[in-house]
């Protein structure tokens, strides 16, 4: 059994990729725009970040599957999947609150 932890689910992909406070308040600012998005030099000016950095941590969005891209020209409109964002948030809360029954398997000698 392979004990690496990997990221082959879509879902463990989004939460891997939120799980750094910059993309988390990348996304969360592309959450907060709608569905007309906001161009890279929109990003940077809200969240006085730079371009290079910017790029990488979109690209890791991306990947994801949390955030699109389309270029309109020479801009480039970042927008949330709220798709995927309703599919990550149904996991996470599928089951809120159903509570836990523990069995005992094991016995002591």
């Amino acid at each position: 059994m392979n004990s690496r932890m990997t990221t082959a689910s879509p879902i463990s992909r989004a939460l891997a990729a939120l799980g750094h406070d910059v993309r988390l308040s990348i996304y969360r600012l592309l959450v907060k725009a709608g569905t007309e998005g906001l161009s890279i030099g929109d990003v940077i000016e809200h969240l006085d970040i730079a371009p290079s950095t910017l790029a990488h941590h979109l690209s890791t969005l991306v990947d994801a599957g949390l955030v699109t891209q389309e270029k309109q020209g020479r801009t480039v409109i970042n927008r949330v999947d709220y798709d995927v964002m309703h599919s990550t948030v149904d996991f996470l809360t599928a089951e809120c609150c159903s509570g836990v029954t523990l069995s005992k398997t094991c016995k002591v000698a």
